[in-house]
């Protein structure tokens, strides 16, 4: 597998068309799996997210696509913030490079153009999770440059 990325890799703003894909590489893993439902049809749900977050400001999904393939997703969040003088960050989730094409950098090129778009909406910091037992994935990040500075913590909150 090549280690740079093809140069037919195309970086572009997720369309609704998109989101059966997205939902696809968002189960395309072991963790994914367990939390996803990649069904046909795809649960209501999904599209519901889907349209909420495209029409909320500073909220926006990224996918990296081969030959009309989608291969490749992120979700890129702006945070507006009092603290450290009004700083806004950029917070991304959900990243994922289909397995069948991980190891060819499209992450990387993902990341990249997450960081690009934060920088033009303002950001100053931009910043991610990654679930403990991803160690490949924290090795990815450091690479970018990013650090384990905080120790993350979460909570359900029953419905």
């Amino acid at each position: 597998m090549p280690d740079t990325p093809p140069s037919s890799v195309r970086v572009r703003s997720a369309h609704r068309e998109d989101v059966p894909a997205i939902v696809r590489l968002l189960a395309d893993d072991i963790l994914g799996a367990k939390r996803e439902q990649a069904s046909d049809p795809l649960p209501q749900a999904y599209w519901d997210a889907f349209d909420a977050i495209t029409t909320q400001g500073g909220n926006e999904l990224i996918v990296a696509e081969i030959d009309d393939e989608i291969v490749g997703c992120l979700q890129l969040t702006v945070i507006p913030g009092l603290g450290r003088m009004g700083l806004v960050r950029g917070q991304i989730e959900g990243v994922r490079v289909s397995s069948t094409h991980r190891g060819r950098r499209i992450g990387e090129l993902l990341v990249a153009a997450a960081t690009d778009r934060a920088r033009e909406l303002g950001c100053g910091l931009i910043q991610l999770t990654t679930d403990k037992s991803r160690v490949d994935a924290h090795r990815f990040y450091e690479r970018l440059g990013f650090e384990a500075t905080h120790i993350g913590m979460k909570r359900a909150i029953e419905q």
